[in-house]
């Protein structure tokens, strides 16, 4: 992620997921930027990659 559109996009993503209820997201222009998804209930890593992955962006292990 290189901007705050991209961090919208991300969060507006990872929001529609059933259970999420923050999402925040430290931007590193040109570096691993890191998020942290604050949910009611346990939620699939799977739709949590897969919501990313709409955003146009990839899950990497940190």
């Amino acid at each position: 992620m290189t901007c705050e559109h991209c961090v919208l996009s991300v969060t507006e993503e990872l929001t529609e997921l059933e259970g999420v209820s923050d999402v925040a997201v430290t931007l590193v222009p040109g570096g691993a930027s890191s998020v942290t998804v604050t949910s009611d209930a346990p939620v699939d890593a799977d739709a949590l990659r897969g919501a990313v992955a709409d955003a146009g962006y990839e899950v990497v292990p940190s």
